[in-house]
């Protein structure tokens, strides 16, 4: 059409890719092989202790953290777990959420902290998160399976680029809310901006980072189903081998038992913050 203006932001992106394939195929080969590491030592640890044994551990700390009514919730809801033989894709499931959220934690708090210390570097990051929570979570799967082909680490990088953004926010919002008169008691007693930030501000703002945790597992597990989709496997695979089969049973055990971990981890990091809230 005469007069139409094309943008060609779809051909600058492939551009992009492709130069990345070319020349940093080194690093992506570094990254692959980190998450690989660490999300196979988490399951290998997992698997490695026996089912009854994982199950009072959970059971004891939801008693303890939550209530005794959670445990009983736990005992009823693990043992529905094994009922249904999903035992190791859950603890698949668990070691891809928790290798993600620990690789989240490490880049996104220091982000956070930055963002707090720097109104410049704030506005400029904060439209890139925009960009991250609302682009559609499919659309993280092409690059992740072009840069990492398929498996469980293009699904653990999907993941971790999709539950980053909360831990970012809150740790940048929750340093921000510290009172300005406990920062200048601080400063009054000799603190530097080290000791500033890990004896007041991060302690003073941890409940706000504890929400950002807990939001970032929840993001990690609406992630699972979609991952299986480039070979992460797990309860995701058992919701899209139902997807598949038009097996409304097994898809639901699936779906079951990812309702069943986001309860636990959920309620369980909840406390964590609630109590640390209390508490000051």
């Amino acid at each position: 059409m005469e007069g139409r203006i094309n943008i060609p932001v779809g051909d600058w992106i492939e551009s992009g890719v492709d130069w990345i394939l070319d020349n940093l195929e080194p690093a992506l080969d570094g990254i692959a092989w980190f998450l690989g590491l660490l999300t196979n030592s988490f399951e290998g640890a997992l698997l490695a202790i026996p089912a009854w044994l994982l199950v009072l551990v959970l059971v004891g700390l939801s008693w303890w953290r939550v209530s005794w009514r959670f445990g009983i919730f736990a005992i009823v809801a693990l043992g529905l777990i094994l009922g249904m033989d999903l035992w190791e894709p859950t603890i698949k499931t668990l070691s891809l959420v928790l290798a993600a959220t620990a690789v989240a934690l490490a880049i996104g708090m220091p982000v956070g902290v930055a963002m707090a210390r720097s109104d410049w570097l704030e506005a400029s990051i904060r439209p890139v998160l925009d960009l991250m929570q609302t682009m559609p979570p499919f659309v993280y799967l092409i690059p992740a399976a072009i840069f990492f082909g398929l498996g469980t680490v293009p699904g653990a990088i999907a993941t971790v680029v999709f539950c980053m953004p909360p831990v970012v926010r809150l740790t940048n919002l929750g340093i921000r809310q510290v009172n300005r008169e406990q920062i200048e008691a601080g400063l009054a007693f000799g603190c530097n901006r080290r000791q500033l930030l890990t004896k007041i501000q991060l302690p003073l703002a941890m409940p706000s980072i504890m929400a950002g945790i807990n939001q970032t597992i929840m993001l990690a597990l609406s992630m699972v189903v979609i991952a299986s989709m480039i070979g992460a496997g797990g309860l995701g695979n058992t919701v899209l081998t139902g997807i598949q089969r038009l097996d409304v049973g097994l898809g639901f055990e699936g779906g079951l038992g990812v309702v069943i971990l986001a309860i636990l981890l959920d309620r369980i990091t909840q406390s964590v913050g609630l109590r640390r809230k209390a508490s000051r």
